[in-house]
């Protein structure tokens, strides 16, 4: 049974020290709650958080002296008999300011209740000493004074509270001796108890001052640290516009050139098909029409064959040139023979060469391997190939030719034809729109060369140019090597 009443003892005592600790917990729950209303006086929506606070602050304040201003001079006519319940009375006057700024800060007169407690307070305190009684509250002057710096933001009205509060202080505390109530004399306990509350608010409210002021410096602190951040953001999308910006000029510089070059190109193209189908239409209709000798069309055959040819190549560089720029064009890099390449693209220029009577030299025998798009070399053989029998007068010489070197093939096409100027070669090297006619009067549209300085590009090669009028050109492009494996 012993152990059993000590169990419930134990148990009982575990149940009081809960209950007791949730009644402390709800007590300071309740206490908070109360305290937040009162700083929460007078509050309006469009204050900003400074505001807010120091408003808070000047409510705790009032309130807190409302309570000392009416208790203390409460038990004081209850446990001294020797001060008549009049002085007591005239004793709570400064506390109905607090009751006043309240209401004030209530009906949302933030600056009447302002100007109601530093003004009137030091008035009513200095009114209770100058009725003869010294309550010992001398130093809520000072409290006056302090406060009056942190709330009055004008200057005038700040510097004639601390006057005001200072004067009172200095007349009444330090000149005026003589006091038909003393609490000094007659309550030395409670003349001290109110030192130490005038001081315990002087210190209070200072500690609320310097709270008040370090919580606003960290927000203070937080908002320059995100409006440094939005300004990174901001700085970073700057930088990202302008990259933007600048890939959109470039882009519509490049569109610009784009378009420039096609307007050039189709009104060449619009000529240059017309004339060899007009000649072999005309052909075609004098063998019908006016039954012409065998003779006379073998003599024009080769003329209108020679523009064909033309027309042939031109359709073929406008096809590569328009999967080009749609993007369709693919580079398929594999292992080719350059060496028989040249000899095939040869052939083909055979006819062409011939016409003119120019003699074409190929320096390399032996099989040389590169690492390339067939379509595009076989392109741009072709090409410089007819360029330098388009430039290169009658009974001339070309000369075709492959340097192998360390990790790269150089194939070069040099002619002894009417060369390049200085401005043509810069014209051709930025891959801007040139053509010109050639020796005998073949018409060309610029196309080839643009289409080879980008086919050699996409096949990691480059092309070169070395000329001079009258004394010929030496067009060369390199392309990546594959080593040729030992049979």
């Amino acid at each position: 049974m012993e152990i059993i009443f000590e169990k419930l003892s134990t148990f009982n005592q575990k149940v009081r020290s809960i209950e007791l600790n949730e009644y402390i917990q709800s007590s300071k729950q309740l206490y908070k709650n109360f305290l937040q209303r009162v700083r929460n006086i007078g509050h309006v929506e469009k204050m900003n958080y400074y505001e807010r606070r120091k408003l808070g602050i000047f409510n705790q304040l009032n309130f807190f002296q409302l309570l000392t201003g009416i208790l203390v001079p409460f038990l004081g006519v209850f446990h001294n008999d020797q001060l008549p319940v009049s002085a007591w009375l005239l004793a709570c006057l400064p506390a109905t300011i607090s009751v006043s700024a309240l209401i004030f800060n209530y009906q949302k007169k933030h600056h009447a209740a302002l100007l109601c407690y530093f003004i009137l307070y030091p008035f009513f305190t200095g009114f209770v000493y100058l009725q003869g009684i010294n309550a010992g509250i001398e130093l809520n002057f000072i409290l006056y004074g302090v406060l009056a710096v942190f709330f009055l933001q004008d200057m005038g009205y700040m510097l004639f509270a601390v006057a005001l509060s200072m004067i009172n202080y200095f007349v009444l505390a330090v000149m005026l001796s003589y006091f038909r109530y003393d609490v000094r004399h007659e309550n030395k306990m409670l003349f001290f108890l109110n030192h130490l509350l005038s001081l315990a608010f002087i210190f209070y409210g200072l500690y609320l001052i310097k709270k008040e002021n370090a919580s606003y410096q960290f927000r203070l602190v937080l908002k320059q640290k995100m409006l440094q951040k939005k300004n990174s953001e901001i700085n970073n999308q700057k930088e990202v516009i302008a990259e933007k910006a600048r890939l959109l000029e470039i882009r519509t510089n490049e569109l610009a050139e784009l378009n420039s070059v096609k307007t050039k190109l189709f009104s060449v193209i619009s000529h240059d098909l017309r004339s060899p189908m007009y000649a072999l239409r005309n052909l075609f209709r004098n063998m019908h029409q006016k039954n012409v000798p065998a003779s006379e069309v073998k003599m024009v055959v080769p003329e209108v064959l020679m523009d064909l040819n033309y027309t042939i190549g031109l359709m073929e560089n406008l096809l590569q040139w328009s999967k080009s720029q749609m993007q369709s064009t693919a580079c398929k890099p594999e292992e080719l023979n350059i060496s028989k390449m040249i000899d095939d693209t040869l052939q083909l220029m055979r006819l062409q060469a011939e016409a003119k009577q120019i003699y074409i030299e190929n320096k390399n025998n032996c099989p040389v391997y590169v690492f390339a798009d067939k379509d595009m070399v076989s392109l741009v053989l072709r090409n410089l190939l007819s360029n330098a029998i388009k430039f290169t007068p009658q009974q001339g010489y070309v000369e075709v030719g492959v340097n192998e070197l360390s990790s790269f093939v150089e194939v070069y096409v040099q002619d002894s034809g009417v060369g390049i100027s200085k401005d043509a070669i810069q014209k051709i090297n930025e891959t801007s729109f040139y053509t010109t006619k050639g020796t005998s009067s073949e018409s060309g549209t610029g196309l080839g060369l643009m289409l080879c300085k980008e086919f050699l590009n996409k096949n990691g090669g480059q092309m070169h140019i070395e000329s001079e009028p009258g004394k010929g050109s030496v067009f060369s492009f390199t392309l990546p090597r594959l080593e040729c494996e030992s049979e």
